[in-house]
């Protein structure tokens, strides 16, 4: 499980995250939603450790992570998906995935399980083509496979939808349906398309001018008009 609690951050004399709490539990999908500019990917920098936070605690399993650095982080089980993939392009989609298992101990297994290629199976076809060279839909797919070959605890996913076919979008929904079944994983996914978000919500979060304005469960997202606060 995944824990914020009074969470605060500054870019300069700008107070970007106001007092934010919130939990994201193991087995489950929490989704944040909100408009652009509210705060929502500092928040993810800040749960990575890439933006050192200055008020809060941020707990992984009941234990306070607000310290550790972004590899430490990921050794502890938290795996990003940023906005935008950023895929090393250069590399093969097998040296991508296996960087994403870098952060495994030593004496820990360095192939890449075989689910992922079930989840993924255009990976499997691609294995030497370089990352650059996919289509905005395959570098998604293998963003979120070098997150899962970590075998992480807490999976971030940062508007994966974002200039995607229909085709993947629907892909991806179903991936995240079924890691969210598995229940030995905790799902936060950001995301500004409401009904992808809907759908694939246990629980919801919106944020607003930096903090959390409303949540509930992702059953009750259209009776509480949840819609109203990231429509533009």
């Amino acid at each position: 499980m995944l824990e914020i609690s009074g969470l605060h951050q500054y870019y300069g004399s700008s107070h970007i995250l106001r007092d934010v709490s919130f939990t994201a539990p193991q087995g489950a999908c929490t989704v944040l939603l909100g408009r652009n500019g509210v705060g929502k990917t500092t928040l993810l920098r800040s749960i990575m450790g890439v933006t050192p936070i200055r008020g809060g605690a941020i707990r992984l399993d009941g234990v306070d992570i607000s310290q550790l650095t972004p590899n430490q982080r990921a050794a502890r089980g938290v795996a990003y998906v940023p906005q935008g993939r950023e895929i090393f392009s250069r590399l093969t989609v097998e040296e991508n995935l296996l960087m994403g298992m870098a952060v495994k101990p030593a004496g820990k297994a360095r192939s890449v399980p075989s689910e992922i290629y079930e989840m993924f199976p255009v990976l499997k076809e691609m294995l030497r083509r370089r990352g650059g060279d996919l289509s905005g839909g395959q570098q998604q797919q293998l963003a979120i496979a070098r997150a899962l070959v970590s075998d992480p605890k807490l999976i971030i996913l940062d508007e994966p939808t974002e200039g995607i076919q229909p085709s993947i979008i629907k892909l991806i929904g179903e991936v995240i349906k079924s890691l969210s079944r598995r229940g030995d994983l905790a799902i936060l996914l950001v995301e500004q398309f409401y009904d992808f978000g809907r759908d694939l919500a246990d629980h919801y979060l919106v944020m607003s001018r930096g903090s959390i304005v409303r949540q509930g469960l992702g059953a009750d997202m259209d009776k509480d008009g949840i819609r109203d606060f990231v429509a533009l």
